[in-house]
Parts: structure tokens; C-alpha cells; sequence
């Protein structure tokens, strides 16, 4: 598969997230809005989009991983395009609280709970490929939600939202890219 295609695919999967974020943001019972979030990794695992998340668990090669860095721009790409909407449909949602929330913890923490995300997001797709059961698409989801753990695209979409975009929030979805990396690969390798 070529660059564009990735990216083509990045970007739906990117997409999709931030019409979880949006659903997430509308909802005022977290539970429930957790759950109807899960509908944004089911569809990007039924259609086939990459999501970074849910792809960096599995790279084998050192090779894959510019692959990666064009999921990421995909991601990035459909994350913006779904806040652009939200915003200019004039939904009555608003991430700036969430946000200010998440550039206000310590970075450590950021890193650590993006560990945790990453653990979920590798579970969820290993157990879903496993098992072809949604629940294992649900059930981490709705766990990392409700958590508190740090999703680097879902966080992407928010700050898009939010109209959040400095050095500060840069380096932050870096940390949370790298912390949902590690997670993944932490529990990739028992498959080794």
C-alpha cells in the first residue's frame, strides 16, 4: 500500500475518532458516553482504517515505523477535520475545559497514564482479532475513558476543538504518542 493510501486511511481513522470525541462531549452520563464512543474503534476496525494506536502495537520492522509518522499525519488530518465541522455545525460541545485539564498535569503522569491507553488499545485490537467478539472493542475503550488514560488521537481532536495549538500542547501529544507506543509495544512483546 502507497503513502496516500495510508494517509487516506489515517485520516477516516482520524475522522472516526472525533466523531467519538463529539458523542463523548454530547453525552452527559460518561458511561454511556464512553460506550458510544467504542462505535468510532469498532468502525475503524470493520473498515480497515489505521489508527495509530491501534497499529503501533503490531510493527515488526523499523521500517514500518515511517509508516507510522503517516498514520499519524492521517490521524492528525481527520481529527481536524471533524472538529472543524463540530465547530462550524455550531454543536453545543465544548473540549476547552477538558483540555486545560490535560496541559495542566505533570507530564510524568501524562506519560504514564498514556502507558496505560496504549496497554488497552493493544489489548483491544489483539483480543478483538483473537476472539472477532465487539466486546473486546467496547470493554477498552470504555476502560480508558473512564480512567482517565491519555489517547494521543483522541486528545488530537480535542485540542483541535479547542482551538489549543502551541509548543505546550505539541509536546504533550508527543509524550501521549509515545507513552501509547510503549504501552503497546510493552504487551506486543509476549507475542515474541
Amino acid at each position: 500500500m502507497n503513502k496516500i493510501q495510508i494517509l487516506i486511511k489515517a485520516g477516516y481513522a482520524g475522522f472516526m475518532i472525533g466523531i467519538g470525541g463529539i458523542v463523548y462531549l454530547s453525552v452527559e452520563n460518561k458511561i454511556i458516553a464512553s460506550l458510544l464512543f467504542s462505535f468510532g474503534l469498532l468502525t475503524i476496525v470493520t473498515q480497515g482504517f489505521y489508527l495509530y494506536t491501534g497499529k503501533i502495537g503490531f510493527i515488526k520492522k523499523w521500517n514500518e515505523l515511517l509508516d507510522m509518522a503517516v498514520i499519524i499525519a492521517g490521524n492528525f488530518i481527520g481529527t481536524f477535520i471533524a472538529a472543524w465541522i463540530a465547530n462550524m455545525a455550531h454543536l453545543n460541545i465544548s473540549s476547552a475545559e477538558l483540555v486545560d485539564k490535560k496541559l495542566n498535569n505533570n507530564i510524568s503522569n501524562i506519560f504514564l497514564l498514556s502507558v496505560l491507553c496504549g496497554v488497552m488499545m493493544y489489548l483491544a485490537i489483539d483480543n478483538f482479532k483473537k476472539a472477532k467478539n465487539i466486546l473486546f472493542i467496547i470493554a477498552p475503550v470504555m476502560i480508558f475513558i473512564l480512567s482517565g488514560f491519555e489517547h494521543s488521537v483522541a486528545n488530537m481532536f480535542y485540542f483541535h476543538l479547542a482551538g489549543v495549538y502551541h509548543l505546550k500542547s505539541l509536546g504533550y501529544l508527543l509524550i501521549m504518542l509515545l507513552g501509547n507506543g510503549i504501552g503497546a509495544k510493552l504487551f506486543d512483546l509476549k507475542s515474541e
